[in-house]
């Protein structure tokens, strides 16, 4: 399993927001310039990011993202379910009427990677935005 670049990107932006905003509105360009991110990718993430209720934007001169929420109520791992990136371990996809194997059976191993998921989960979903600020996880 790979965790993904929106993934990485949107944990990266957000830690980064709740690290140097403060309260006050960052902007983009600070955000890509501080986490050596492309500006373009940001503006996507950030539009997904404001619908899901993780950011909010101001307008003007002075504007830019701050957090919606306390950085201390978001979790890592509804960040990244929030931009749609998956933890899945196993070839198995929910959707599907089959398993691993392409029958309605799975793998040997189906559930060995089935736990590491539900155990990083669990991580990620025991660290929030707070966390990584002050503890540099």
């Amino acid at each position: 399993m790979k965790l993904g670049t929106k993934g990485r990107y949107a944990v990266m932006a957000l830690v980064d927001l709740a690290y140097y905003g403060q309260g006050k509105p960052v902007a983009l360009t600070e955000i890509a310039e501080r986490q050596a991110l492309p500006i373009t990718y940001l503006e996507q993430l950030f539009v997904k990011l404001r619908q899901k209720g993780f950011v909010a934007s101001t307008r003007g001169q002075q504007g830019g993202y701050t957090l919606a929420r306390e950085p201390q109520s978001i979790r890592i791992a509804e960040i990244l379910e929030a931009i749609g990136e998956s933890l899945e371990t196993t070839r198995c996809r929910k959707e599907a009427s089959t398993g691993c194997l392409g029958t309605k059976g799975h793998c040997l191993t189906h559930n060995l990677w089935a736990g590491l998921r539900r155990q990083m989960h669990q991580y990620l979903d025991g660290i929030s935005l707070a966390d990584v600020c002050q503890r540099g996880l």
